[in-house]
């Protein structure tokens, strides 16, 4: 199948296709390799976003390093997976996270994944989280960081994260705003001892 751009709705960072096989999905993944682009799938709907910008690359390796340091200073067992594609043909859903995370021990899923919103998608995130089974969804957008909870019937945006439940999310935030990285961890570790 020969995809073409007329087939796709345009956004600032990326294009969104409809009615596409996961064969397709497959052929586009291994064609795009290279370039840094990161795939979204839900049910026949593919959102290929451009290699990403520092205004969302910076905060999410500040978020990264900041969850890192609390869990090392607070001596939780945790396993960062990074962008690890997560989903299946089964599922019809797949999902490279920004961040995530598998606490206490190894997973095939992870039990915390962090997405940083800097433009706004088209395909339901949650619902490819949803059938994936990943316990946590953390969204970052303009430091403010918003968590949601997997229950039997979809996700609940909750105030505190159930995973990590004496982190202070706005403490977090404050650090994750820092413009400098550096300072930014240095200072939130400092603010733990």
């Amino acid at each position: 199948m020969v995809v073409t751009i007329s087939q796709a709705k345009k956004n600032p960072v990326g294009a969104l296709l409809s009615n596409l096989t996961w064969e397709t999905l497959e052929k586009l993944d291994a064609d795009l390799a290279e370039t840094g682009a990161q795939l979204t799938y839900l049910d026949g709907y593919l959102e290929i976003m451009t290699p990403l910008s520092d205004a969302h690359e910076e905060p999410k390796n500040t978020l990264g390093q900041l969850l890192e340091i609390y869990m090392r200073v607070k001596n939780i067992r945790f396993y960062g997976r990074g962008s690890t594609t997560i989903g299946t043909k089964e599922l019809g859903a797949r999902k490279e996270p920004d961040e995530s995370y598998c606490l206490s021990t190894r997973k095939p899923v992870p039990d915390l994944a962090i997405e940083v919103i800097v433009t706004s998608g088209g395909i339901d995130t949650l619902e490819i989280y949803r059938r994936v089974g990943v316990s946590e969804v953390w969204f970052w957008q303009d430091g403010v960081i918003s968590v949601y909870c997997l229950r039997s019937t979809g996700y609940d945006l909750v105030s505190k994260s159930e995973l990590l439940p004496e982190l202070d999310l706005r403490s977090l935030e404050f650090y994750s705003r820092m413009a400098d990285q550096y300072d930014a961890v240095n200072d939130f570790m400092q603010s733990l001892m």
